[in-house]
């Protein structure tokens, strides 16, 4: 006769382990993360089934979002004291943390047109167009455009802090900064511009970052600074291009619910790059 399955199941072996079975007054995995707020902020408005993995698919990369600015936070810091070698561990985390926003896009477009038509109503007029931080990712990159902050204006809080992101010089013009510090030839108007204002190419920049690429082995921080930028700058390119090609899949060229083109939107957005010169001058090298 044989042995009932779970006589011969295999278990985690507990002796010797020093598990805090009571955790008295410290705090609980959960409660650290506040895991009781996170696990309850999805609240679909459908009975449909697919409506919940939309909502979790966009909270967390809301989530890989902040931690993105946080990282850039460190990044603009390091720029600005010209000690870059910390940089590169910020940057290397964040082209990490772009890649798990590309992943999600591989879990949304398993969504069909139809599973999205039974709850898109619901949704009103509310559209990742109106994403606060993702808004912010782009003022803090370099692409400023006033224009986008006045979806967020019955909100002062949010609108505020995107007005004094509009204002500060982003990470490519601190990085412009350091380049003239030290030494590379950037125009002035570059240097005390109106930040909020869109950044205008210009081939004497170009004409600075060549200089670094043929003085690597001198500036060798600046020479990889400059090649983190661009790895940044061609995540974000694909996360655009797999953000177009899954509202095609979805909703093929319907409007988006926040009043863009939908597709047609978004594929303008392929044409925009963050540090245009370091794209430029891989045509002189």
């Amino acid at each position: 006769m044989s042995n009932p399955p779970y006589e011969n199941s295999e278990r985690v072996d507990l002796t010797g382990e020093a598990i805090h079975w009571d955790l008295g007054s410290s705090l609980s995995y959960g409660q650290y993360l506040q895991l009781e707020k996170v696990l309850d902020a999805q609240k679909p408005l459908s009975f449909e089934h697919d409506e919940m993995m939309f909502i979790i698919v966009h909270q967390a990369s809301e989530l890989w979002m902040r931690l993105m600015l946080h990282e850039l936070e460190g990044v603009l810091e390091c720029v600005r004291r010209d000690d870059l070698d910390p940089s590169f561990k910020h940057l290397t985390r964040i082209s990490k943390v772009q890649s798990q926003l590309l992943s999600t896009w591989e879990v949304l477009s398993t969504m069909t047109p139809f599973d999205y038509s039974a709850f898109r109503n619901a949704l009103g007029r509310s559209s990742g167009f109106q994403s606060f931080q993702y808004r912010m990712l782009e003022f803090l990159l370099g692409n400023k455009n006033a224009e986008m902050i006045e979806v967020h204006r019955r909100d002062p809080r949010v609108y505020g802090q995107l007005e004094r992101a509009l204002d500060a010089p982003s990470l490519y013009d601190e990085a412009l900064r350091l380049l003239s510090r030290r030494g590379y030839g950037i125009p002035e108007e570059y240097l005390n511009r109106r930040f909020r204002e869109p950044y205008r190419p210009s081939k004497q920049v170009a004409g600075a970052w060549l200089g670094v690429y043929h003085n690597a082995e001198k500036d060798w921080d600046l020479y990889e600074l400059a090649e983190c930028l661009v790895d940044l700058d061609y995540r974000f390119q694909l996360w655009r291009f797999h953000h177009m090609k899954t509202v095609e899949r979805i909703i093929g060229y319907k409007a988006g619910t926040g009043g863009t083109g939908g597709v047609s939107y978004l594929a303008k957005a392929l044409e925009l790059k963050f540090f245009p010169e370091l794209w430029q001058v891989r045509t002189s090298m």
